[in-house]
């Protein structure tokens, strides 16, 4: 069920940025979201991490900058994949990607609850 939600989400997630940022145009409509948030969520769990432990030099020496580029990176190739879905340029693709980042870290705070093992957070 989770799966599906975030599949879901993911697709919601590009529609909204591509309503907020001029750079992004989505002309879709409800299967190609759902296979929008399909490739989406394919990219960052397979191409993702391997470009993540690729740059591990860039991302130490700019603190962290350069998961921007990565996440440009990501909503590029999802460019490549999905027709629906245009990005005018790298500049609207790492602000997209920032805004998708923000928009998947509040998925993952409400879809997966805290895991605490200590008996005193459980508690408290």
């Amino acid at each position: 069920m989770r799966l599906i939600a975030r599949i879901l989400l993911n697709g919601l997630a590009l529609v909204l940025v591509a309503h907020l940022l001029d750079g992004i145009h989505w002309t879709g409509g409800l299967g190609s979201l759902i296979v929008a948030g399909c490739v989406i969520g394919l990219l960052n769990a397979i191409v993702k991490p391997i470009v993540t432990v690729l740059s591990c030099p860039l991302i130490v020496l700019t603190l962290g900058l350069f998961y921007l580029v990565i996440n440009g990176l990501i909503l590029q190739l999802a460019d490549l994949f999905l027709d629906a879905l245009a990005i005018d340029g790298w500049f609207w693709a790492i602000v997209g990607g920032l805004f998708l980042a923000v928009f998947n870290l509040l998925i993952k705070l409400l879809l997966e609850p805290e895991r605490s093992t200590s008996p005193e957070q459980r508690a408290g």
